[in-house]
């Protein structure tokens, strides 16, 4: 099979289900955005030393693989996706726990921070800001499909999974985090 199709060479792609929409659609616009989120982990993954870490990243790259199918099939197709399972509360959960892991093992916060650090941090900072930006999008996406506002609540706490664990590889590899300066 080759990897080139050529259906595309019009500027249309096709969603899941068959439908055919221009590349610009904003559907097709927010699932690129959270492949690049998925990418942007996937890079950040080669610099991460903690085990945990490299773990919950990991999860949550199949997590994004999955509300990317979802984002990328319109509302009445989704019943026929066989290959995604739907994200959910425990998924929300299941940050919010591990938010709550890292956090406890970090001290406290008492002024805001500058992004930066070890290079896992800087790209998991990266990766929260455009986290931030997918929620951005995706707020306006979800708040016109049926069913679609778990996805709000799933980048909100990712983004700040992405923020603690950033602290995280910082304060366990022996890098200070730089205060911002007002």
């Amino acid at each position: 099979m080759k990897i080139y199709t050529k259906t595309g060479d019009d500027g249309t792609t096709s969603l899941f289900g068959g439908k055919r929409v221009r590349k610009d659609d904003f559907r097709v616009h927010v699932y690129g955005e959270v492949d690049e989120l998925n990418s942007l982990i996937g890079f950040t993954l080669s610099f991460v030393d903690s085990f945990d870490v490299k773990t919950d990243l990991r999860i949550i790259q199949n997590l994004l693989f999955n509300i990317g199918s979802y984002l990328a099939t319109p509302v009445e197709d989704r019943y026929k996706l066989k290959s995604a399972r739907e994200i959910n509360d425990s998924d929300v959960k299941f940050l919010e726990e591990r938010i709550d892991y890292y956090d406890a093992k970090l001290p406290g916060l008492k002024n805001f921070i500058l992004p930066g650090g070890k290079t896992s941090a800087s790209l998991l900072h990266y990766s929260r800001t455009v986290c931030r930006r997918c929620e951005r999008n995706i707020v306006h996406l979800a708040l016109n499909e049926k069913n679609d506002q778990i996805y709000i609540r799933f980048f909100n706490r990712l983004s700040d999974f992405l923020f603690i664990i950033a602290r995280y590889e910082n304060y366990f590899s022996g890098y200070k985090e730089i205060e911002w300066e007002k």
